[in-house]
């Protein structure tokens, strides 16, 4: 790989631009976290990749190289101009000028599956990190036909995204990336591999989905809003917090369901596992 830096300087004179610290751009300069990125990706000719915010095209070169499709969406149209200066005689390239929250990437998975030549698809970003948790949300509620989430986000969200419910990481978040995905570390990243340098370290995971989720529940609705409703108040026991939060009836309610699951009513919503949360909801639903 060559040089990134000078790369990057080039460009952001060539096109007069600065990093628009209101859609938390930094631009990556370091070519061993591209390849991590890559290589971790497992990317194959038959895989179109969405990559998320590309900015100036860093990872979307290699991606072009590697996979059969790379459809970018990338919602600041100065990058547009860069990207299409850039990539445009690339014939697996397309791009989308949108904000990814709203674009249905459900129909654009499936009109590109349709094209017998992409049989997989799979996301690959460095994510805006002050829309981290709203991506990775679409990505798993929207039951995309996806196979991997490879992103690079801030080191605090990430260890929270991969830990393993019940760690000391764990957060709400938490038992929804467990129940859709199988997750690992790749990498840190330090500040200096960014222009401009983000106040935060940075970290590469990979989420791949599971064929069938992690538990057995019908009602996953009813499942993650008890989770949600006792993390809002995770400073309090599992019990106060969801009586607070009228997910049990009554305190005794509370105390007669922990106790027929075997939960100690002193127990903290973070000291759950998913299995235990979906025990709750599957009494809660009857």
């Amino acid at each position: 790989m060559e040089n990134i830096l000078e790369e990057t300087k080039n460009i952001m004179r060539r096109y007069n631009i600065r990093a628009n610290k209101s859609l938390g751009q930094n631009f990556l300069i370091n070519s061993e976290v591209v390849e991590n990125i890559i290589n971790s990706s497992e990317i194959s000719k038959e895989d179109m990749i969405i990559e998320i915010g590309p900015g100036l095209g860093t990872l979307t070169k290699y991606l072009l190289e590697k996979a059969g499709k790379v459809l970018c969406i990338e919602l600041d149209s100065k990058m547009i101009k860069i990207l299409q200066d850039r990539f445009s005689n690339y014939q697996n390239f397309e791009i989308i000028n949108e904000d990814v929250l709203k674009v249905d990437l459900n129909k654009i998975i499936k009109t590109n599956k349709e094209n017998e030549k992409i049989k997989n698809v799979k996301i690959v970003a460095n994510l805006p990190y002050y829309i981290t948790t709203p991506i990775i949300m679409k990505l798993l509620e929207e039951k995309l036909d996806i196979e991997s989430i490879t992103v690079m986000i801030q080191k605090e969200v990430a260890d929270r995204l991969i830990e393993t419910p019940g760690g000391k990481n764990t957060g709400a978040i938490t038992y929804t990336v467990y129940y859709y995905c199988e997750s690992e570390k790749v990498m840190e990243v330090p500040n200096s591999s960014f222009i401009p340098e983000p106040e935060v370290t940075s970290e590469v995971i990979k989420m791949t989905l599971r064929n069938k989720p992690a538990v057995d529940i019908e009602n996953t609705k009813v499942m993650f809003m008890i989770i949600k409703s006792a993390f809002m108040q995770r400073r309090k026991t599992l019990l106060n917090a969801l009586t607070n939060t009228k997910v049990f009836m009554s305190k005794q309610e509370g105390i007669e369901i922990l106790k027929k699951l075997n939960l100690d009513e002193n127990v903290r919503a973070e000291n759950l596992t998913l299995q235990d949360f979906a025990n709750i909801a599957k009494i809660i639903c009857k």
